[in-house]
């Protein structure tokens, strides 16, 4: 990686990163699996996939970091990281589009097995059900849940005030505003994690806390996420890592954390508001 390069192609050292990132990933999808089924070691493997995938962002983002520092990034390297940003978030667009299909799905047209028995046996009567579910007690969308899209709106304000000061060479402002952005990331996640506690119903009570809690927890993983970029862009602004020309981590740390916003939005809207 030493060295200026002489050319504008992305070619990388060999790396162990995207392997041992599929791997974590395969960790925590099947832990995550595991602790819904209520299975004993579930929980062990959904933190053990969850600090995994966590140690292989801060190494990969170390090396991606280094590279920058080397010179590999070029204009045209740059391009080729955009667009692969952007389809990386265009990928998270489809992953949530699934769970509001679902949701949709079972609140537009409610269903209700008659007699017990498994919706695929012949002669099983189905009947128009209710939604939510009679027995659920739903959030007041106007309550907490609505006090979590303030702190997200604000926090799309202030890594847009951030992204201002960079583009001023303005180092006070831009760490300020990194902090502020996030400080109210770790809150909406605290708020989050009090409103689970608090919740009227569980994982398994039924179509609706089931995409609830798969919408709404998934979500919150990708704030976790996000605040861990945004922590990782003011470590480096404080080290006057950053400059107005070259800052292509706090940007892709920008694009995300204004898709995190724009999730939580169509959240709150149609699962707090509209669905319940």
């Amino acid at each position: 990686m030493s060295g200026e390069q002489k050319h504008d192609y992305h070619l990388v050292d060999p790396s162990p990163w995207p392997l041992i990132g599929a791997f974590s990933g395969l960790l925590l999808a099947t832990g995550g699996l595991f602790f819904i089924h209520g299975k004993p070691s579930g929980s062990l493997l959904l933190i053990a996939g969850f600090a995994s995938v966590i140690f292989t962002m801060f190494v990969w983002w170390r090396d991606v970091i280094k590279e920058g520092h080397g010179g590999h990034h070029k204009s045209l390297v740059q391009h080729g990281l955009r667009v692969g940003m952007a389809l990386f978030i265009l990928s998270e667009v489809m992953f949530f589009f699934a769970f509001f299909w679902a949701f949709f799905k079972a609140a537009l047209a409610p269903e209700f097995v008659f007699d017990g028995s498994h919706i695929f046996e012949e002669g099983v009567k189905v009947v128009e059900g209710v939604w939510p579910l009679v027995g659920i007690e739903t959030f007041n969308a106007w309550d907490l849940p609505f006090i979590n899209t303030l702190v997200l709106l604000l926090s799309g304000t202030t890594v847009t005030w951030a992204h201002y000061a960079l583009l001023r060479n303005d180092r006070k402002n831009l760490i300020r505003a990194l902090l502020i952005t996030v400080l109210l990331g770790i809150s909406f996640t605290c708020l989050q994690a009090y409103e689970y506690h608090h919740a009227a119903f569980g994982f398994k009570d039924g179509i609706y806390s089931s995409n609830f809690y798969m919408a709404t927890g998934f979500h919150g993983v990708h704030v976790i996420i996000g605040t861990i970029f945004l922590a990782i862009c003011l470590i480096r602004a404080l080290k006057g890592d950053m400059s107005p020309k070259h800052h292509l981590g706090f940007e892709f740390a920008a694009w995300y954390w204004h898709f995190v916003d724009v999730v939580w939005l169509f959240l709150f809207a149609f699962v707090y508001v509209w669905g319940s």
